[in-house]
C-alpha cells in the first residue's frame, strides 16, 4: 500500500507544478499588469516602471516564477499588490465563507440524490424516475449563473422571501438565522447544480445491484423490498462516493461563479476581484489553494479504490 501511495505522490506533485506554471503563464500573457491601473504610485510612464521594478515585473518570466516558486516551498505566498496584506491572511479570511457555501450545497445534494436514484432504480418508470429524470435533465442543461439569476428573479425581485447578495444583512451583527437566509440561494443553486450526476450514478448503480445473484435469493426468500432496496444501495454506495469525490472539482468551479453573481465573500469572489486588478499574488496564491483540493481528492479517490479492490494495487505495483 505504501507504494501505491508512493506512486500516487510521485504523479500529483508534478501536475501541481505545471499548474502552477501555466497559471503563471497565463497571467503573463495576459494584457496589463496592476502598474497599468495605475495605483498607489498614478499611470504616468516613469511611475509605471518604478511600480513594475519594485515588484519585480522588471525580471524575466522564468527568474519571476523561480522567485515565486521559492517563497511558495518556504510557506510564504507574498503579499497583495492592490492592498499590501499578507495573501496567506487575504485567502484564510475567505476559505472558511467558500467551505460553507460548498459544503452546504454538496451536503444537500447527496441527501438528496441518492434517495431520489435508489427511488428511480427501485420502481423503473414510475413517477420517482421521471422527477430523477427532470432532476439530471435540469441540473446538466441550466448553466449555474442562469439558476442564480432565476433564483434571484423568483425568490428576492418577485416573492421576496429571500436576500439576493451577500453572507450577513449590511449593519447586522452576522446571527446564524441571518446567515441561513442568505445561504439559501447560492446553496441551492450548487445542490441543484450537483444533483445530476449523482441521481444518474445512483440509480444505474442500484439497477446493476438489483440485478445481482444474491439480490434475487434474498427476494427469493422472501424479503421485503425495502429490505432489498437497502442492501442494493449499501453494494452501490462505492461508486455513489466515486461519483461524489470525483465531481468535486466541478463543484469548486461552479461554486466561484455562484460566489460572484451572490456576492459571497468566498475565495470565487476574491479570485474575481484579484483578477480584475491584476493581483497576482492573490490569484496565484487562490490557484495553489483550488490545485491542492482537486488534487488532493483526486489522490483520495485513487487511495480509496486502493483500499476498496486490491486488484488496482496489484496493477499498479505490476507497472
Amino acid at each position: 500500500m505504501i507504494r501505491y501511495i508512493r506512486k500516487r505522490l510521485a504523479t500529483a506533485v508534478p501536475v501541481f507544478f505545471g499548474i502552477t506554471i501555466l497559471v503563471f503563464l497565463c497571467l503573463d500573457l495576459a494584457p496589463g499588469t496592476i502598474a497599468d491601473l495605475g495605483g498607489e504610485e498614478g499611470g504616468s510612464a516613469g511611475n509605471q516602471a518604478i511600480l513594475e521594478e519594485r515588484l519585480g515585473l522588471d525580471k524575466p518570466l522564468p527568474q519571476r516564477y523561480l522567485v515565486w516558486l521559492g517563497g511558495l516551498l518556504r510557506g510564504d505566498l507574498g503579499d497583495s499588490w492592490q492592498t499590501g496584506r499578507s495573501v496567506s491572511e487575504s485567502i484564510a479570511q475567505r476559505v472558511g465563507p467558500s467551505l460553507i457555501l460548498t459544503g452546504t450545497g454538496v451536503a444537500l445534494a447527496v441527501l438528496l440524490a441518492i434517495p431520489l436514484g435508489a427511488a428511480a432504480a427501485w420502481r423503473p418508470g414510475s413517477g420517482w424516475d421521471k422527477a430523477a429524470s427532470v432532476c439530471s435533465m435540469v441540473s446538466f442543461g441550466v448553466p449555474g449563473f442562469l439558476l442564480s439569476l432565476a433564483g434571484v428573479y423568483v425568490f428576492s425581485v418577485v416573492l421576496g422571501w429571500l436576500p439576493s447578495a451577500r453572507m450577513y444583512t449590511a449593519g447586522t451583527s452576522g446571527t446564524l438565522g441571518d446567515l441561513m437566509c442568505h445561504l439559501i440561494l447560492p446553496a441551492g443553486v450548487v445542490c441543484v447544480s450537483s444533483m445530476g450526476e449523482l441521481v444518474r450514478q445512483t440509480r444505474s448503480a442500484c439497477l446493476e445491484t438489483l440485478g445481482e445473484d444474491y439480490i434475487r435469493t434474498a427476494r427469493a426468500k422472501g424479503l421485503g423490498e425495502l429490505a432489498v432496496m437497502r442492501h442494493a444501495l449499501r453494494g452501490s454506495l462505492l461508486p455513489v462516493l466515486t461519483t461524489v469525490l470525483s465531481h468535486i472539482p466541478h463543484i469548486i468551479g461552479g461554486s466561484v461563479v455562484v460566489e460572484r453573481i451572490f456576492g459571497w465573500p468566498g475565495m470565487g469572489s476574491l479570485l474575481f476581484s484579484a483578477i480584475s486588478s491584476r493581483d497576482f499574488g492573490i490569484v496565484m496564491g487562490v490557484t495553489v489553494v483550488i490545485a491542492l483540493t482537486v488534487l488532493g481528492t483526486n489522490l483520495a479517490l485513487d487511495l480509496l479504490y486502493g483500499l476498496a479492490d486490491p486488484r488496482v494495487r496489484r496493477e499498479e505495483a505490476g507497472r
